[in-house]
């Protein structure tokens, strides 16, 4: 298999914590310098989340435009080519606040989660059918890509219903995120059975969470994705009690592909792959 993949960073997610490690980047300076980093690694997508001067999750629109203004200005400075792929996820706030960054930043792609889910059985994970219907409307609107972010298999279901609606468009992107607990666990079999049921021309890329992390990436590899996402959103370790930095994650993304005979796609390369269109 000679087709070019997409390696993704996801730098820290909503809930990776300094109690955990160190190395995830809270601050947008430390996720701007994170950026540019994993893309000189090899990372041609970075995905964003934001914290707030706490340290906490946040969808305040205004931090968005910090955050985003110098991960901006970081890879300009650098000369590195990165696409930008901003979350909207958030039960804790409002569905304006999740759209509100996406016309003013206006990213080349964007997580979409098709579904609802009880995560960790400890909260629910809420993405409600008029939420979908309006992020899916914003990013046609935007021409922004839906990265669809897959968690357990009702949420296939979910996607052909927003298909056949029109709040979605083909050619899909869909982003496995396999063993979160409540979700699809991170197996073959759980692999098998999304791959199969994905429509037709469509790319995916896929991440385990955790101990799932690196047999994910293998099985992935394995399978022929499209992509495969790394970083410390989805694991801190780079093996049982050593710590990982975003970097080392993506270094491995990047050995571990070559070794499967797959060359690493560029940032433009990516946007030709997953059919981006780039507004800034």
């Amino acid at each position: 298999m000679n087709k070019k993949i997409v390696i993704s960073c996801a730098l820290c997610g909503a809930g990776t914590t300094r109690e955990q490690t160190p190395h995830v980047p809270i601050t947008p300076d430390e996720i701007a310098a994170d950026a540019v980093a994993c893309g000189k690694a090899g990372a041609s997508v970075i995905h964003i989340h934001a914290r707030d001067l706490q340290g906490k999750n946040t969808m305040d629109t205004e931090t968005w435009i910090e955050v985003v203004s110098k991960v901006r200005s970081a890879a300009s400075a650098a000369g590195v080519d990165i696409v930008l792929n901003l979350t909207t996820s958030g039960s804790a706030f409002s569905e304006d606040l999740r759209c509100g960054h996406l016309p003013l930043l206006k990213p080349e792609m964007c997580s979409y989660d098709p579904g609802t889910m009880n995560w960790a059985n400890s909260y629910v994970f809420l993405n409600t059918p008029k939420f979908l219907e309006r992020l899916g409307t914003l990013t046609q609107e935007l021409q922004i890509k839906p990265e669809i972010e897959i968690f357990d298999a009702g949420m296939i279901g979910n996607v052909e219903f927003y298909l056949k609606k029109g709040f979605l468009q083909l050619p899909l992107h869909y982003q496995l995120v396999l063993d979160v607990p409540g979700g699809m666990p991170g197996t073959l079999e759980s692999l098998a059975y999304l791959t199969s049921k994905f429509q037709p021309g469509c790319t995916w890329s896929i991440t385990g969470i955790g101990k799932a992390h690196l047999s994910m990436m293998l099985a992935g590899l394995a399978a022929g994705a499209d992509g495969l996402r790394v970083g410390l959103e989805d694991n801190i370790f780079l093996e049982k009690g050593v710590l990982a930095t975003n970097v080392q994650l993506v270094e491995r993304a990047v050995a571990l592909s070559k070794m499967a005979g797959r060359e690493i796609a560029t940032a433009e390369e990516a946007r030709r792959i997953l059919g981006l269109v780039k507004h800034v």
